[in-house]
């Protein structure tokens, strides 16, 4: 296995890259450097631009193994992580080692748990999820792919999150609601009902908007 094998790069050099740079370095991994398609963007946390994801085909033939990606966005992350495992990158999970994951839960390829989040027993979380600062994701929920449970939010147990969606910071979602694929739930909003794919929902408790 050549050296660079051990080595991660990061895609993405927005606001979200900086927790994910923080966890990386927290958890001692070797960061090759971040790849951006804004290459003027300053370095983050002590890690360079090396340039745009035009890039990305040369850097997996020096020997980079890894790619995590730092994007928001729920389509632009699964997106750029089909092109990275098309270029045969791993995409390794990552979990911030003041996150809270029971060993009962499983996690999927890509997927990230940030600071002061808790996954709790049986939660299945699907590749390329986002469950950020603080967030919970109680006793068997589930969350399908590209998912985004933002900071503050709570899903209360056997909650199922479709693909794609945005769980916005600090709502709360009671037990065994289901969250259709590309919904969004505001930033504050009490989920008590289900939620058609799609759909835009917000306040307390949560109607369309």
């Amino acid at each position: 296995m050549r050296a660079g094998e051990h080595q991660i790069i990061v895609i993405g050099a927005g606001g979200h890259a900086r927790p994910v740079v923080e966890a990386l370095l927290l958890l001692g991994h070797r960061i090759a450097g971040l790849v951006d398609n804004d290459a003027s963007r300053p370095p983050v946390l002590g890690q360079a631009v090396l340039g745009g994801l035009d890039l990305l085909p040369s850097l997996r033939g020096q020997g980079i193994g890894g790619a995590v990606i730092a994007i928001g966005d729920n389509a632009t992350r699964l997106r750029l992580g089909d092109l990275a495992r098309g270029l045969g990158f791993s995409l390794p999970t990552l979990v911030h080692p003041a996150a809270l994951v029971s060993p009962h839960a499983s996690l999927g390829e890509g997927a990230q748990v940030l600071a002061r989040a808790v996954v709790g027993p049986e939660a299945r979380i699907g590749r390329l999820c986002l469950i950020n600062t603080g967030a919970i994701v109680e006793h068997e929920c589930t969350l399908d792919e590209g998912a985004h449970i933002a900071p503050g939010a709570i899903l209360c147990g056997l909650v199922r999150v479709g693909a794609r969606c945005l769980m916005g910071a600090g709502s709360t979602t009671i037990a065994g609601r289901q969250i259709g694929p590309d919904a969004v739930v505001a930033a504050g909003a009490a989920v008590t009902t289900d939620v058609a794919a799609g759909a835009r929902v917000g306040g307390v408790p949560a109607r369309a908007v």
